[in-house]
């Protein structure tokens, strides 16, 4: 893995348990979050730990492959996360930034650990994702403005 990878994929659902919609560009704020996602506004007490969240394509793939699956068996979105990034191993670690595009940063605020929905999915997937935070991470947004599919992605820190 490079320095540098692309952002494969954009999703968002509008409420709990909402069907997951595909977009090819979306506005990000530090007050919404991914526009659109119900996940990513603001709470009246202060910021969501929860803004926003990604996936590696490459751990998707590994989990798919966990389960004997093909990479594409079930589609990305159904991990629920909201980026799919491809060709960049994301950061493990608190406090570590991720630039989206020219103008969007997120930062990593913890790893995202598989719920028990993921079972609803496919059996044995929440495992599948559980290992070295195969699951993805959660972030913040620290920086706003456009994201579109296929922007470049690079961590800062």
């Amino acid at each position: 893995m490079g320095a540098t990878g692309r952002l494969g994929g954009i999703a968002r659902h509008d409420r709990p348990r909402g069907p997951m919609e595909l977009v090819d560009e979306v506005k990000v704020t530090v007050r919404e979050g991914i526009a659109g996602d119900f996940r990513g506004a603001l709470k009246p007490d202060g910021p969501r730990k929860r803004q926003v969240s990604l996936i590696s394509a490459e751990d998707w793939a590994a989990a798919m492959a966990d389960l004997g699956l093909d990479a594409g068996a079930i589609p990305w979105q159904e991990r629920r996360a909201n980026l799919l990034v491809e060709g960049l191993t994301l950061p493990r670690e608190q406090g570590a930034r991720i630039r989206i595009g020219g103008d969007v940063v997120i930062e990593v605020v913890q790893e995202c650990d598989p719920c028990s929905r993921m079972e609803e999915i496919h059996a044995g997937l929440k495992a599948a994702l559980t290992p070295e935070w195969r699951g993805g991470v959660l972030g913040r947004v620290l920086e706003e403005g456009t994201i579109r599919a296929g922007d470049t992605i690079r961590i800062e820190e």
